[in-house]
């Protein structure tokens, strides 16, 4: 059984009843188009009892991984996400997640949420310059961004 997959029957049976979750776990293959979350999610999460269901608050941390769309260089930073989701019998597509008997799976949430934050351009913090190349000096580096290129042969 995953960590993200909680038993909530104690909640169930209290109208109104919380319980507070701290957890870390990973998620397999959890990437955008440019960037994607590497190492363990962390979960600071409130699970609250309500007639419609079973509500989930609190908090996602982890870090992203990609490089930089201007200068390439690989970049990692913090990713904080604040989450407020319902969990209910009969969810609602793409607006509600699943409550399936008294557990609750929180892997879609994760992937969910994390996902939208992830940058599409990611690029570095402080402005950064593309390598300026000087056409007349051969002796000068090619940019990187182009080597593979050096390879192509055109007949």
């Amino acid at each position: 059984m995953s960590a993200l997959r909680i038993d909530v029957s104690d909640l169930l049976t209290h109208p109104g009843a919380r319980r507070s979750v701290h957890l870390e776990d990973e998620v397999e293959d959890l990437r955008g188009s440019a960037a994607s979350v590497t190492g363990p999610i962390s979960l600071d999460l409130t699970l609250e009892h309500i007639t419609d269901g079973v509500v989930v608050r609190g908090r996602l941390g982890a870090t992203w991984r990609g490089e930089c769309s201007v200068c390439l260089r690989d970049l990692e930073e913090p990713l904080d996400v604040v989450v407020d989701e319902l969990f209910e019998s009969d969810p609602v597509e793409g607006e509600t997640y699943p409550l399936e008997g008294h557990e609750i799976d929180l892997e879609q949430l994760v992937r969910d949420s994390l996902v939208v934050e992830l940058p599409l351009a990611p690029h570095c913090a402080e402005p950064c310059a593309a390598p300026v190349i000087d056409e007349d000096n051969e002796d000068q580096p090619k940019d990187p961004r182009w080597a593979v290129l050096e390879e192509l042969k055109l007949d």
